[in-house]
């Protein structure tokens, strides 16, 4: 790890915009409504534009860094992340800003999934673990935003701040040109038999946990702050607040994980992990108090965090040969369930009231503990 400590640390570096990018939108999401006098129905449409973007690039990334390794491909997406900030900054036309934030998107899944291809690529040993801190820096990048703009923001245009950001990013992409990512794998690339890989049984549960790990990710961050202030035991700004430390028990815990928790076997960590949160949506559902709630928050992000670092780990150790296309593979289907589940999720508030949310949350606890079952099997027998 050691030699490409320099490759590890650029990775930090672009799951850390990756995490700034996520958040953004939703951010400055008051701004835009004011700037462009966006109703609601406008501005979710335009909002939708944003992880199809991400899900845009979790297809590109994989076959193309396999192909062509991973260092101008994180340059461009760089590139990509700035002009997408300084779109969303100084657009003055809608149509213009809705291609910002697509190309944004883009780059941000192209991101995401080249560090994480290159982290598993650097990491002879322990690649759960190391994940485990690069995924720090996403959680790190989607607290600091929020943060930043809430303490200059009263001071400062948020669009002057985000105009800002985006010029980091372009040191960003400076900065890989300097760095030595691992060399492409497929130089002639992937064959008919390798691509029959992609529907091997075990990448097809891993992609299927992912499919509901994600989409519990989405419900809990889009509808959290509803269902506690529904439930009337915190107002909207404490809701923000506890939501904000569901994210921090996500970061501590991958730290845990990716330090002193990295020799004890990941299949441990997955199972500790799913009891985490388990706890955590029954503390969410029973509690009336804040201090109970924000306990069950904590839980259920430090229970989300093993999932996408342990099954990348998983993915990279036996998909070894074309793991970018691997990770491409996964991340699309999570991403698909993220943005599925979530719509059902708001029928499902519309028609029958957001206290389902728990109720959604148990189902997709059962079906990621169905799965995880089923990815041990499957090792078993691969071993």
């Amino acid at each position: 790890m050691n030699k490409n400590l320099v490759a590890f640390i650029a990775a930090c570096a672009g799951m850390f915009l990756f995490g700034i990018t996520l958040i953004t939108l939703g951010s400055v999401a008051t701004d835009l409504k004011l700037k462009f006098q966006l109703t609601g129905i406008a501005a979710g449409t335009l909002f939708s534009i944003l992880p199809f973007g991400i899900l845009t690039g979790s297809l590109i990334f994989g076959p193309v860094g396999d192909r062509y390794g991973y260092k101008l491909l994180l340059i461009l997406a760089c590139i990509g992340t700035f002009l997408g900030f300084e779109g969303i900054a100084y657009s003055h036309s809608l149509d213009l800003l809705k291609i910002c934030i697509y190309i944004f998107g883009v780059s941000g899944g192209i991101i995401n999934g080249a560090t994480n291809g290159v982290v598993s690529d650097i990491s002879v040993e322990h690649k759960g673990a190391n994940l485990s801190l690069l995924g720090v820096f996403f959680g790190l990048g989607a607290l600091a935003m929020p943060l930043v703009l809430g303490m200059l923001s009263k001071t400062i245009s948020s669009f002057y701040i985000v105009a800002i950001v985006g010029w980091i990013t372009l040191a960003v992409a400076f900065f890989y040109a300097f760095v030595s990512f691992p060399p492409a794998k497929q130089q002639k690339g992937i064959g008919a038999a390798k691509g029959r890989s992609l529907f091997n049984r075990l990448l097809l549960f891993i992609a299927f946990f992912l499919f509901f790990q994600s989409s519990f990710e989405a419900i809990i961050n889009n509808w959290a702050t509803t269902y506690l202030t529904t439930k009337g035991v915190m107002s909207e700004t404490d809701a923000l607040y506890a939501l904000s430390l569901h994210i921090v028990g996500m970061v501590v815990m991958r730290l845990l994980a990716g330090s002193v928790m990295r020799q004890i076997p990941e299949v441990k960590i997955m199972w500790v992990c799913l009891a985490l949160l388990a706890i955590g949506v029954v503390l969410m559902q029973i509690g009336n108090s804040k201090g109970i709630i924000i306990t069950g928050l904590i839980f259920s992000g430090a229970g989300l965090a093993g999932g996408f670092p342990l099954m990348l780990g998983i993915t990279g150790k036996y998909f070894a040969d074309f793991s970018g296309t691997a990770f491409s593979f996964v991340f699309t289907i999570a991403l698909i369930g993220n943005m599925l589940i979530n719509y059902l999720m708001g029928i499902i508030v519309d028609n029958y009231g957001v206290r389902h949310l728990t109720t959604v949350a148990y189902i997709e606890i059962g079906f990621m503990t169905l799965f995880f079952y089923f990815i041990i099997q499957r090792l078993r027998t691969t071993k």
